[in-house]
Parts: structure tokens; sequence; C-alpha cells
């Protein structure tokens, strides 16, 4: 087969999976997703139903492939090559993903990831350790000279879960109470939070000092008489 043949052949497959996709997002987002069936994505894409599985091997990996190009619309890892992006920036990014009204995919993903300990839950498991390595990159950027590098990795490895936490906690309560809980001002205020604190994040923790008297405070000590 010539190269060009090749190439057409390329670009047909990319075509399918883009539209396959695209019907997924929209059926996920209107029905849910088991609600959802391979017959259903394909009468909306006008892709072959043989053909979902050949791309994506089963649902649970076309749920997954949906989610990371729904963030990836927001937040490609490939646009933070060029500079290095202030945490406002990325938190922004996330914030129009949100915005976007398909970002409740995450939590229909994370739904069937904890009743499930096969693909969807591995898969997840992948997804969210991605994202924790994108923030661990971002924080090792940032990192002073002469820090010792074992000790900075672990910090960064908490630092990298607890912010992916908040990020994710702040936009489910958003989701779930849009009238009560401001996205934009909750995510401006974990930036500034973090960029306050930032240059403590390689300290070495203050040893705690103070020392608890022998049987002070306890209540095991007998009333007298």
């Amino acid at each position: 087969m010539t190269s060009a043949g090749r190439r057409r052949i390329d670009e047909i497959g990319d075509e399918s999976r883009r539209r396959i996709l695209d019907a997924a997002e929209e059926l996920f987002a209107e029905r849910g997703f088991e609600r959802t069936s391979f017959v259903d994505v394909a009468e909306r894409s006008g892709i072959s139903r043989g053909s979902i599985p050949w791309h994506f091997k089963n649902k649970d990996g076309l749920l997954i492939a949906v989610l990371d190009r729904a963030m990836d619309r927001f937040m490609d890892p490939e646009q933070y090559h060029q500079a290095l992006p202030t945490l406002a920036t990325l938190l922004e990014d996330y914030r129009r993903w949100v915005a976007s009204g398909n970002s409740a995919l995450m939590f229909m993903v994370l739904t069937e990831a904890m009743h499930s300990a096969g693909t969807v839950h591995q898969q997840y498991e992948e997804f969210l350790g991605q994202r924790r390595q994108g923030v661990q990159r971002w924080l090792r950027a940032h990192r002073p000279a002469g820090v010792d590098p074992a000790a900075a990795t672990e910090r960064e490895r908490a630092v990298a879960a607890a912010l992916n936490g908040a990020v994710i906690g702040i936009h489910l309560q958003a989701l779930i109470e849009p009238d009560g809980v401001d996205l934009d001002a909750a995510l401006q205020s974990l930036a500034g939070f973090v960029d306050d604190n930032l240059t403590d994040l390689w300290k070495e923790p203050a040893k705690d000092k103070t020392r608890r008297a022998p049987g002070k405070g306890t209540r095991s000590r007998k009333r007298a008489g």
C-alpha cells in the first residue's frame, strides 16, 4: 500500500473515532452511562456498531476516552510545553471546562469506577494519576535549588494529591449547588492560597517541641477516697 493510501485510511479512522466520541459524549450527557448502548452510539454517529469496540475495546474504554477528550479540549498538556503556566492559568482552564457543560462526565466515570474492580476502575485510576503527575511537574519546576530531591518529591506528591482533591471537590460542589458555590471565586481563592504558601512547601516541617507531662490530660487517674 502506498503512503498516500495508508494516510487516507488513517484519516478515515480518525474521522470515525471523532464521530463516535461526539455521539457518545452527547448521549452520556442526555441519558447517562447505563442507558446508552453501542447501538445508540452507532445510530447517532452513523458509524457501524462493530467499529466501536475496534476503536475503544468496550463501553468503559469509550467512557474514559470521552472524558479524556473533554478535558483535553480545555487542558491539553501539549499547550503547556512552550512555557510553564501559572496556577491561575491552569485553574482558569479547568473553570472553562466546567462551564462547558460536559464536566459532569468526570463524576459519571467516578461512579462507575467506585463500583467496579475492572477496566474502568483501572483506567480512572490512571486518569487521576496523570492529573496528579501534571501537578507534580508544575511543582517540580518551582522547586528551589539545593532542596533534597527525595524529600521534595514526597512532599510534592502529597501536595499534588491534596490540590487535585481540592479542585475536584470545588467542582463537585459547584455542580450540585451552582447557586451556593461561586466556582470562579473558589478556584481563585485556591490559587491565591497555594501561591502565598508555595515557598513553604519545601521547608522542613517544624518539630513539635511540646511535651505532655506524664499522667496529665488522662482520665485514668482514680479519684481519691
